[in-house]
C-alpha cells in the first residue's frame, strides 16, 4: 500500500508540475547581482556523480560566464523533476528513467547536458548491487522476493537491478523495493531492513568497507555505456532564457571534461558535499563523464521502463535530449 501512495503521489506532482510548466507566465531567469552575475538553482543528489559542477564552480567554469549555482541535494530524481517544472529550481540533476518517465507524461523536461555514465566494465562500475558481509544471496536471481532498498521507486534503480535478476534467469517481477536515500542503505543492509541495496558511489565503497560484496554491476547489464543520470531545466525555461542556459551547458561540458581528466580532484571535492570518510576516497570507482548523452543506452532503458510497466507510452527522445 505504500508502495502504490508513494506512486500515486509522484504522479499527482508530474501532472501539477506539468501544469505550472506548461503556464504562459515568464519563468524567472535567477537572481541576477549587481556585477552582472546570475545565481541559479541546481537541484542535485549528493552523490558522487555530480562532482563535476561542485568542481566546475570551485575551477571558475560557471563564474567565467557570468553564473554562480546555489546546489541544492534532493533524495532523488523523482523529486528534482517536479522542483525544476514549479520553478524551486532552474535545472536539476536526474536519472535517465525519472526523466523518460517524465517526458512520457509529457510532462514538459528538456535536457541540457550531460551527466553521468557508467565505466563500461563489468564488475568495476561505480554502482554495484550490494549485499553486506555473511549474506547468503550471492547472485541477482537470488534477490528474487527480497527488499531492494533505491533512492527512489520507479527509477533507474529499478530498471537496472531487474535487468540483472532477468539476465541471472530471476523473476524479477517478484522484486520488492524500498525507497530510502543513498547514505542510509549500509546501515539498512547491516540491520536487515533490506537484503540489498543500489548503492552508487559513495555508498558503493561505504558498504564494502563493512565488508558487503556487490552481487552485480546493474547499470552496466542495462549497456556497458549506460547514459546513468543528466542535467535539465523545462521547455519553457530554455525557451525564455536561450543564453543562460548555453552558459550553463557550456560551463558544465567544461566541467565534465575536466572531472573525467582529474580523478584526484575529484576525490578531494567529493569529501566536501558526502559523508564519505577520508580513508574511502582512494578506493571510489570513479564514472565517465562524457560530454553527450549515448542515445542508444538511453533507448534500452526506455524499452526496460516500458516492458516493466513504468512508462504507458514511448518517451519522445528528440523532444526530450539536445
Amino acid at each position: 500500500m505504500r508502495r502504490l501512495l508513494i506512486g500515486l503521489t509522484v504522479s499527482a506532482v508530474f501532472v501539477t508540475a506539468s501544469a505550472c510548466g506548461s503556464s504562459s507566465s515568464t519563468e524567472p531567469a535567477g537572481d541576477t547581482a549587481s556585477d552582472g552575475t546570475t545565481t541559479v538553482k541546481v537541484g542535485i543528489i549528493p552523490i558522487l556523480d555530480v562532482a563535476p559542477v561542485y568542481l566546475g564552480q570551485k575551477k571558475g567554469f560557471y563564474s567565467k560566464r557570468g553564473l554562480k549555482l546555489e546546489l541544492t541535494p534532493a533524495q532523488g530524481g523523482a523529486a528534482i523533476v517536479p522542483g525544476v517544472l514549479n520553478n524551486q529550481f532552474q535545472f536539476g540533476f536526474s536519472n535517465t528513467t525519472s526523466l523518460l518517465v517524465a517526458q512520457s507524461k509529457k510532462v514538459p523536461v528538456k535536457v541540457v547536458a550531460n551527466g553521468v555514465a557508467s565505466t563500461a566494465e563489468e564488475g568495476a562500475d561505480f554502482m554495484g548491487t550490494t549485499v553486506k558481509k555473511g549474506s547468503p544471496i550471492k547472485s541477482p536471481k537470488q534477490l528474487e522476493g527480497k527488499k531492494v532498498a533505491v533512492n527512489s521507486l520507479n527509477n533507474i534503480c529499478d530498471t537496472s537491478i531487474k535487468e540483472s535478476v532477468r539476465k541471472d534467469g530471476g523473476d524479477a517481477s517478484t522484486l520488492k523495493f524500498v525507497e530510502m536515500p543513498f547514505d542510509q542503505m549500509a546501515a539498512a543492509l547491516e540491520n536487515d531492513q533490506v537484503d540489498a541495496a543500489c548503492t552508487p558511489e559513495p555508498a558503493l565503497s561505504t558498504v564494502k568497507a563493512a565488508g558487503g560484496t556487490s552481487i552485480a554491476s546493474s547499470f552496466y547489464d542495462v549497456d556497458p555505456n549506460l547514459t546513468v543520470a543528466m542535467y535539465f531545466t523545462s521547455q519553457q525555461y530554455a525557451k525564455q532564457n536561450p543564453e543562460l542556459v548555453k552558459k550553463f551547458q557550456e560551463a558544465t561540458a567544461e566541467s565534465l571534461k575536466y572531472a573525467d581528466s582529474h580523478p584526484d580532484e575529484v576525490r578531494e571535492i567529493v569529501a566536501t558535499y558526502t559523508k564519505i570518510p577520508p580513508t574511502l576516497l582512494e578506493k571510489l570507482t570513479l564514472p565517465h563523464w562524457p560530454a553527450e548523452p549515448n542515445r542508444a543506452s538511453i533507448e534500452r532503458l526506455a524499452e526496460l521502463a516500458k516492458d516493466d510497466g513504468q512508462l504507458k507510452e514511448s518517451p519522445d527522445l528528440d523532444a526530450l535530449l539536445p
